[in-house]
């Protein structure tokens, strides 16, 4: 057997070995990264959880004033009204009410020493990448065809890109989806400096950018 074959007697692989680690239980890893899936779901809760009690007042009165109506182009009411908002037959915002508690108590057991199985996390990948999508094509639908921006609507949307980010930063970093040896390193590294949340913020911004420049002083006339 060559130094790079060896391995502790816990299985875990040398430091010559140039096999990512496997994924196995163990202490809490990434503390701040599940810190920031925590906080962004519970942001993200609370958000769906104002759109239903919204949604709830359009379906008795559809020219409902709501907290949001802030300007023509900043309305949850125009938003709310169209199909999209209820694109599976009831309002968008009960699946923030379903999804972001299961991604709470991913966070919290995390946090708490708890690591999950390898078909579970790549799971969750999965479903929150459907979230992600369908996100974006709220977004899509919003600023294009629309015609109006809903605010809960796009601190959601900024909450599922911040929770999905963490959530892929973790499986990456984890190597759940089973990454060559080769490519595992060069993403780790590229996660170690930060070009995640490098990535974010420029998603950040390109959607601020878009917002003033479609509709500049109309957001709040």
């Amino acid at each position: 057997m060559t130094s790079t074959d060896q391995a502790t007697s816990d299985g875990q692989p040398t430091p010559e070995d140039p096999r990512p680690a496997p994924y196995r239980p163990g202490p809490v890893r990434y503390r701040w990264t599940f810190v920031e899936m925590l906080v962004s779901s519970l942001i993200g809760l609370y958000a769906s959880l104002v759109l239903s009690i919204e949604a709830i007042a359009l379906a008795k009165d559809p020219f409902a004033d709501l907290s949001c109506n802030i300007s023509t182009v900043l309305s949850c009411g125009t938003v709310g009204s169209s199909w999209q908002a209820s694109l599976l037959g009831f309002p968008n915002a009960y699946l923030g009410l379903i999804a972001e508690p299961v991604v709470i108590t991913i966070a919290v057991a995390a946090l708490g020493g708890v690591r999950f199985p390898r078909w579970f996390m790549n799971s969750a990948q999965v479903v929150y990448s459907i979230g992600l999508v369908f996100a974006y094509w709220l977004f899509y639908q919003s600023y294009f065809v629309i015609g109006a921006l809903c605010p809960w609507c796009l601190l959601i949307t900024l909450t599922t890109t911040t929770v999905f980010m963490s959530l892929t930063r973790v499986n990456l970093l984890d190597n759940t989806f089973g990454l060559p040896a080769g490519a595992y390193r060069t993403v780790a590294s590229w996660l170690k400096a930060g070009a995640d949340t490098l990535g974010v913020i420029i998603i950040f911004a390109l959607l601020i950018a878009a917002i003033v420049l479609k509709y500049g002083g109309e957001l709040f006339a």
